[in-house]
């Protein structure tokens, strides 16, 4: 067991994908999870399975994605950047894995961590504020479970802070001072969210640069 855990602790990091070629195999109701966040992040898809279910259909026909309606074969993923498999079938997932492992092309493979060059994590967003959750691999479940209660404590107020501590860090750096030095921690502490919660943008603002003025003297 032990051994399994450490093949699958990984190295987070958030892909850029726009523009690059993502290839699906499998078009079912788990793929078309799968391909939603793909678009929504870009990725050129090329999706292929022998049996298409109505609503990746669709996305095909508006021209959205590529949609190849045969079996899979290695030289699909040629010119890959990453793969994902969601098919019920191990046979398949094994010959994309190996295909993947052969191309150097990132395979994630749905429920089959076995066959996973990647794994995928629980992601919570509110504007450019990304928190993911991940298990290895382990527990999908425990990770939407933990996704729900991040979602939950982190509403649209926090994208709005990120917008004031992103205008104020640009303002000290054109300023000459460098952000690294600044007390964020105390900042953050200061009550700022409740007041942007509230609705007291101009309040929270004036508190930041309080906050800030008095760790960089």
């Amino acid at each position: 067991m032990a051994g399994e855990r450490n093949d699958l602790t990984g190295y987070p990091v958030n892909l850029l994908i726009a523009g690059r070629r993502c290839v699906v195999v499998g078009a079912g109701r788990i793929a078309a999870r799968k391909i939603e966040s793909l678009l929504d992040a870009g990725g050129d898809v090329h999706v292929i399975s022998p049996e298409v279910v109505d609503e990746i259909a669709d996305w095909a026909k508006e021209g959205r994605l590529q949609l190849s309606q045969r079996e899979f074969t290695p030289s699909d993923l040629d010119d890959a950047w990453l793969a994902t498999t969601a098919t019920s079938t191990a046979a398949v997932n094994r010959a994309v894995a190996q295909a993947g492992e052969a191309r150097r092309v990132w395979v994630n493979a749905a429920d089959d961590p076995a066959h996973c060059t990647f794994t995928l994590m629980s992601v919570v967003r509110q504007g450019d504020i990304v928190v993911t959750v991940g298990t290895g691999g382990r527990s999908p479940a425990l990770a939407t479970f933990l996704k729900s209660h991040v979602a939950n404590e982190m509403g649209p107020e926090w994208a709005d802070l990120l917008e004031l501590l992103s205008e104020a860090r640009e303002t000290l750096r054109a300023g000459g001072t460098s952000s690294e030095d600044v007390d964020w921690r105390q900042a953050l502490d200061s009550g700022m969210i409740d007041l942007v919660r509230a609705g007291q943008i101009d309040e929270a603002k004036e508190l930041l640069e309080r906050c800030l003025s008095s760790s960089s003297d």
